[in-house]
Parts: C-alpha cells; sequence; structure tokens
C-alpha cells in the first residue's frame, strides 16, 4: 500500500516537473518571438492641444497624470511641431510625411470633401502595410471622403481604406461639422435605410431647424460660424437631414473611440501593427461625459483635457494588459495650437484663470507664430527609450522616413527626414530646418531662428482673439532669447534676414508672396 502511495505520488511530482518545464520552454519561446517581432507603432493624435496644455510642459492649472508617465519616462520634445497651424494639413503632413503647402487641396475642408489623399499616394500605413502590418485609424479623419458627391447611404470610396488602412472607424471631418456618424471601414454605422442621411454645406432642407430659426432647442449656443443644423442640442457647420438612429452621442464619443482602439489592440496582439488614434479633444464642440463635467474649473474645454488624459491612461493600462507595452512606439502629438473661443458659448475665455494653453508662445491655432505649430510632443517606449528632455528640431512629417528605418522599408519621402535616434531618445541631432504653414501662408525655422514673410490679411482675428503672424514687413525672432517673439530682428540683423530668406527659398520657391484665400475659421 506504501508503495503504491510513494509511486503516486512520484508520478505526481514527475507530471507537475514536466508542466513546469514546458511552461518555461513556452515563456521562453514567447519572449524570442516577441524579440524577433517587429514593434508596433501608435500614433495618439490630439485635437487643438497647446503647448502649455500639459502639466509635464508645464501647466500650474491642470493636471494630466496620465500623459505626463508618457512624457516623464520617454523623450519630452521642447522643440517639436506640426506642419500646419491648423487641422487638415497637419494630418495630411503626418500620414503622408509630405509638406502639406505642396497640396493646393491641403486646407480646413467640409465635410463633403472629396478624399485629399490620392489613392495612388504613399502613406504611412501603406508603408506599415509592406513590412507586415496590420494597419487601423480609429478617431478624427478630417481628409475627405469619396471623390466629391457623397451618398451616405451607400458603401463610402476612397475612404481611409483605400490609402493603407486594413480597419477604420471614424467621423469624416470634426464633431461641429455634419454628418453627425461614425464609419466603418466606409460605412455609416447603424444607419436605418428607412431613414436616409443628406447633407449639404450650402443651403438647408426644407422644415429642418437650425440654431438661427430654432434657438429655444439649443443647450449650447453659437459665438460665430455654428449656426446651422442641430444634432443633440448643439448647432453645426453645415446641414444634415435623416440618419436619427446613426447619430451619435456627443458625451459618448471619447470612450466610444477608446473601445475600438482597445478592441483593435487586443485582436491584433500577435501581428504587429500600426494605429493611428486621433482623438477629438479638446477641439470644439467640448462635450465631456458626465463624470468629467465641471472637474477643471475651466469650463468644458479644461473637462475635455482632463476627460483625454483618462482616456489615455485606460488605453494604456490595456497595452500593459495585453503585454504590448515592451514592444510598442508611442508617438503623442497635437494636429496644431490651441484656441479658446473656437464658436461656441463655452466659458473658455472666460474661466481660463491662470491657464496659459500657448505655454508662454505667442499665437496659437491659425498663426504663423510659434503657438500655431509648435505642440506637445512625446515618445515613449517601455524598457527602449530612456527618460529626457530633448531640444532637438522635429516635425511630424519625420515620422515617415524615421520610422521606415525603424521597421526595415526602404521607403521614404523628400520632405520627411529620418531622425529615428532622436525619436529615440539616442541623439540631439536631428533636422536643420522647417516649412509650417498657416492658411496656406509659409514660415521658416532654422535653429532658433524664425522668419515670417510679410503677408497680407489682419494682425489679429477679433473672433478667436489669435494674433496670425501677418505683416507689412519682414519678421525675424530668435526664439532661443525671445520665446515669446516680442523683438523682431529683421532691420536691426540684416546679414541674418537675408540669409534666412535664401535658405527658405531654397525649399519653398518664391510663390509664397502670393496672397493666401480669406481665413476661413475651422
Amino acid at each position: 500500500m506504501r508503495i503504491f502511495k510513494f509511486k503516486t505520488i512520484f508520478n505526481l511530482l514527475l507530471i507537475a516537473l514536466m508542466f513546469i518545464s514546458l511552461s518555461c520552454k513556452a515563456k521562453d519561446e514567447e519572449k524570442a518571438t516577441n524579440k524577433a517581432k517587429k514593434p508596433n507603432v501608435i500614433v495618439i493624435y490630439m485635437d487643438d492641444l497647446g503647448y502649455g496644455d500639459l502639466s509635464s510642459y508645464g501647466a500650474t492649472e491642470i493636471k494630466t497624470p496620465n500623459i505626463d508617465k508618457l512624457a516623464n519616462n520617454g523623450v519630452r520634445f521642447t522643440n517639436g511641431y506640426a506642419t500646419s497651424a491648423t487641422c487638415t494639413p497637419s494630418r495630411y503632413g503626418i500620414l503622408t510625411g509630405t509638406y502639406p503647402w505642396r497640396n493646393k487641396d491641403a486646407k480646413i475642408l467640409p465635410g463633403t470633401a472629396p478624399m485629399l489623399i490620392g489613392t495612388s499616394q504613399n502613406t504611412l500605413p501603406k508603408m506599415f502595410k509592406s513590412q507586415g502590418y496590420a494597419t487601423a485609424v480609429v478617431g478624427k479623419w478630417h481628409l475627405g471622403l469619396g471623390t466629391g458627391n457623397v451618398n451616405w447611404n451607400e458603401h463610402i470610396s476612397p475612404s481611409p481604406n483605400e490609402v493603407g488602412f486594413d480597419y477604420s472607424y471614424i467621423m469624416a471631418a470634426t464633431q461641429d461639422r455634419v454628418p453627425t456618424v461614425y464609419i466603418k471601414n466606409g460605412n455609416v454605422v447603424g444607419l436605418d435605410p428607412k431613414d436616409p442621411i443628406e447633407v449639404d454645406y450650402d443651403k438647408n432642407f426644407p422644415g429642418e431647424p437650425t440654431a438661427i430659426s430654432n434657438p429655444e432647442m439649443l443647450k449650447m449656443t453659437w459665438h460665430h460660424g455654428h449656426n446651422n443644423s442641430i444634432v443633440n442640442g448643439i448647432p453645426r457647420i453645415g446641414y444634415m437631414k435623416g440618419g436619427k438612429s446613426a447619430k451619435w452621442n456627443d458625451e459618448e464619443m471619447s470612450e466610444n473611440f477608446l473601445a475600438q482602439a482597445q478592441s483593435y489592440v487586443v485582436e491584433h496582439k500577435n501581428k504587429p501593427f500600426f494605429l493611428y488614434y486621433a482623438l477629438q479633444q479638446p477641439h470644439v464642440p467640448r462635450t465631456p461625459s458626465p463624470k468629467f463635467v465641471g472637474k477643471s474649473g475651466m469650463g468644458p474645454r479644461g473637462d475635455v483635457i482632463l476627460e483625454a488624459d483618462w482616456i489615455i491612461g485606460e488605453f494604456i493600462k490595456t497595452l500593459e494588459k495585453e503585454g504590448l507595452l515592451e514592444n510598442t512606439l508611442i508617438v503623442f502629438s497635437s494636429d496644431n495650437g490651441p484656441v479658446l473661443n473656437d464658436g461656441y458659448n463655452d466659458d473658455a475665455v472666460e474661466k481660463i484663470g491662470k491657464h496659459d494653453p500657448k505655454g508662454g508662445l505667442r499665437g496659437g491655432k491659425y498663426s504663423l507664430f510659434e503657438a500655431g505649430t509648435r505642440v506637445p510632443f512625446i515618445t515613449y517606449w517601455k524598457g527602449k527609450i530612456q527618460p529626457k528632455v530633448s531640444n532637438a528640431l522635429v516635425c511630424q512629417i519625420d515620422l515617415f522616413n524615421s520610422l521606415a528605418q525603424l521597421i526595415g522599408s526602404s521607403e521614404k519621402t523628400s520632405d520627411s527626414e529620418n531622425i529615428l535616434n532622436a525619436f529615440l531618445g539616442k541623439s540631439e541631432q536631428a533636422r536643420k530646418s522647417l516649412v509650417v504653414e498657416a492658411n496656406s501662408n509659409t514660415a521658416y525655422k532654422e535653429g532658433n531662428w524664425i522668419l515670417i514673410p510679410p503677408y497680407k490679411g489682419v494682425a489679429l482675428n477679433k473672433e478667436v482673439n489669435i494674433e496670425l503672424g501677418n505683416s507689412s514687413d519682414y519678421q525675424l525672432f530668435n526664439v532661443a532669447n525671445d520665446k515669446a517673439e516680442k523683438t523682431n530682428l529683421a532691420k536691426s540683423n540684416q546679414k541674418k534676414l537675408k540669409e534666412m530668406i535664401t535658405n527658405f527659398e531654397k525649399i519653398r520657391g518664391t510663390d509664397y508672396k502670393l496672397s493666401a484665400p480669406p481665413l476661413e475659421l475651422k
């Protein structure tokens, strides 16, 4: 009997040891596989977030602990730029690696605009796909859809799926523009065929309420430019009829996009993926979920920044839970600088207090001054990037050539520069110069010097209360000593001025002197 018991115990121990051995072997194999696997890349793109809107970038009146974790454990760039001071051109630049001013149509688009990116044009997602990656976009698109005459009740093409994304879950344009529906892989989500969608940016549909005709229906009032169709009590840009079952809930948008992004990384965790996650905050209309209303003390603009920070924290938790952080490069930035009153009366100006969204810079969204294009810019990769603050000059268009180098692609564009070592925190060497854009006007940055050529137009847009950078004279600033661009050195340093003009025109040519179209807010 004792011998039988001993054999039984021995056999059980032997089986246990075999399981432990197999488990260790499986873990070793998994580690080896992960080591050989190409890294995932996630771009988290904010909308109208200013250089001074994060506590990691010096904000004292608002706390953004989850984004700060990325900044404090990765590379926090103090000299990072979008290509443009408005959204559509910047999004074009980041996804194509090409200066937006090279495309005359790269400007703020209506919700009915045709696809801005050509289907034969190279893009970031196409480059990733060529290296075996799964690719996805979740969130704001605003780069046009279709060929200019979209039937929202049928499959829409071209959509992001025709320019490199395997999966897309987007809003067509902006939260304040119609159509106010989600579009998944070219199809409107939740559409009832018996209630078709109609969209027009020129004239209203008979009998449909607007902010002008039915102000009693509004839960958010307009200040400028947002007085067309009313959806969820919010007046929008453009007219829309039908599609009741497909219309989004504004207060649920942030968590809806989060769920899509979380699901995507969970479903694709065993294969290298590229995710372009474009959040809508703090763009107008600012509609925080109930749990964030009033949390910032700054009104809805502050509240949605706190909400976005929480959303990003929840997303990072998912990556951590799925064991993806050690093999994922995260790039965080914003499409352009900040604006307070951008069309709605939402207390953004009245409740700003001591907070400075510009972070001491001059200008803001729509502006050629620094606050228009200098934005928060962070790279994070757990275990691969060491914490660092970098003053290297980097731009979002440089992601194309740099990420190509990272994943072993030989593809590149002429405007993008391979500054991968700067993005990984291994070097301060990056680009030497940069052309930035606002409303089709361009300015030039070289080192610490900024050149703004003379342009016609008002110096200050009173509706948004932002200096645009227009002047009848050349403007020359050295931001090493003059971060707020207060002292114009064009007359006192003629030698530097001529040098900057010469170098600028080598890249830009001389047609930049042509008058830009009138500024379209939004």
